[in-house]
């Protein structure tokens, strides 16, 4: 789906922004790789508690088809793969950030 596709989908900007965002685990990973900086898949694995593979593997993979993530796949036994933000990726973190200190706060 493209971006003006996308766009003409929703008629609230909250709602679209969402549609990036959306689910449990998305601003978790967000919030993980645009802080802390780039994670391998292992890495991200352990600091989700309760997420299984097939659930991280599809949210990754999501983030990555949004343009919000990174995902750099080295050519070595065994296989390395990294997680990065894009600079789209990191508008949210303003975002992430708040929701953070509401969290903590309250």
């Amino acid at each position: 789906m493209t971006s003006k596709e996308r766009k003409e989908k929703y008629k609230c900007s909250i709602e679209y922004t969402l549609s990036f965002m959306g689910g449990k685990w998305k601003p978790i990973i967000l919030w993980y790789l645009g802080i802390e900086g780039t994670h391998r898949y292992g890495e991200l694995k352990k600091k989700l508690n309760g997420i299984n593979h097939k659930m991280l593997s599809q949210q990754l993979k999501e983030l990555v088809e949004d343009g919000l993530i990174n995902r750099v796949e080295y050519p070595q036994v065994p296989p390395k793969v990294e997680y990065s933000m894009t600079n789209k990726g990191m508008e949210f973190i303003d975002i992430l950030k708040l929701m953070h200190n509401w969290g903590s706060n309250n």
